[in-house]
């Protein structure tokens, strides 16, 4: 079955779900702050991982002890979808083992 955009509505009701990420433009995101600038790397691995484990990709920007994180799907022209939310969550599941907050 194709992946199909999600409305605003549903997005907003998913968000609600996801406490810390939000709608920035056509992309949900969110950034971590982590102890280290080696955590944040360690992170940014992982997330590497399950990312290829769901072959859906988020664009990551690493800093000094952060990591941020914004996705969309490209495949539907940029929009948001189940796929990015399948994402988020896996992301968050992860987090907390990395001490992110």
């Amino acid at each position: 079955m194709p992946v199909e955009p999600l409305s605003q509505k549903e997005i907003e009701d998913r968000l609600a779900e996801l406490p810390g990420w939000s709608l920035e433009g056509d992309r949900i995101a969110r950034s971590y702050r982590l102890g280290s600038h080696s955590a944040a790397t360690a992170m940014v691995v992982h997330i590497a991982q399950v990312q290829e484990e769901l072959d859906h990709h988020s664009d990551l920007t690493l800093g000094y002890n952060t990591v941020s994180v914004s996705v969309n799907t490209h495949s539907v022209g940029g929009a948001v979808t189940e796929l990015d939310f399948e994402l988020a969550h896996r992301i968050e599941e992860l987090a907390s083992g990395h001490g992110a907050h």
